[in-house]
């Protein structure tokens, strides 16, 4: 049994590969054996990691081919310091996967099939989604076993919400899936306490999500050195481990942690 998360959002800028970097780097760094998985078109994950642009043949797009024999296209990240983290990397290519998979008879479920039929040796499976409800998210959904949400503190980022529970909602009861994936929770993303927006949000965002059931994570703060880390190919951990904004992450790592030894 393996942990495969989703991080799903409708709002670009919310986060979601900064989140998915550090947490597949924060959980390898728990000895868990880790794969970061992009289905994003634009390969932030390559960016983010210090990754070289990938060959269409070396990318998720080749997992979902109708000739994939089982060689996952995984490279390692971070060796210098990390033995048991990869990424598959995602690029342009996937646009015309995306026409694919709305023809394919078994579209919605490809990437949950590759999976049951190839199966990845890792504990913790991260698929770094597009942010859309498209397709390609269509696909991690009924992959993943656990869903994270990143949600930028944003007016229009926090509207966008509602109408991703709502589309959650309804796809997984319209595609069947049978355990339904589970809401570990919503992480607020680029918060700056100094700004009344953001505390006004977050102090809404918060009790709603309570009503729902669902769980509300501390918030990871905005700090540019985010930007600074992803530009040299590592988490921040790497780049300035004594930073405050490292402390932001112990909260989700924890309750990861957990549901990895739940499993076993």
């Amino acid at each position: 049994m393996q942990v495969r998360l989703a991080l799903l959002s409708n709002a670009g800028g919310s986060g979601k590969t900064t989140l998915a970097v550090h947490l597949a780097y924060l959980l390898a760094n728990e000895g868990f054996r880790v794969a970061l998985i992009d289905l994003d078109p634009q390969g932030s994950v390559s960016l983010f990691c210090g990754l070289p642009r990938p060959k269409g043949t070396q990318t998720i797009a080749a997992v979902l081919q109708e000739d994939f024999q089982g060689n996952w296209p995984l490279i390692p990240l971070w060796q210098e310091h990390l033995q048991n983290v990869e990424a598959c990397q995602g690029e342009m290519g996937l646009v015309k996967t995306i026409n694919e998979l709305v023809l394919h008879e078994r579209g919605a479920y490809l990437l949950g099939d590759r999976i049951a039929d190839y199966p990845l040796p890792h504990d913790l499976v991260i698929f770094d989604c597009p942010a859309t409800l498209g397709p390609l998210p269509l696909i991690a959904l009924s992959a993943c076993t656990h869903l994270l949400i990143p949600v930028q503190v944003e007016p229009k980022s926090a509207d966008g919400s509602s109408k991703l529970l709502e589309w959650l909602y309804h796809t997984t009861h319209r595609l069947r899936l049978k355990p339904e994936p589970q809401i570990i929770g919503f992480v607020p993303n680029q918060y700056d306490q100094r700004l009344a927006i953001h505390r006004n949000i977050l102090a809404q965002l918060l009790p709603q999500l309570e009503k729902l059931k669902i769980h509300g994570f501390a918030p990871i703060r905005f700090s540019s050195e985010f930007k600074n880390a992803s530009g040299l190919g590592v988490p921040l951990h790497l780049y300035r481990p004594n930073h405050p904004a490292c402390a932001d992450f112990s909260l989700i790592v924890s309750k990861l942690v957990e549901l990895l030894k739940k499993k076993d």
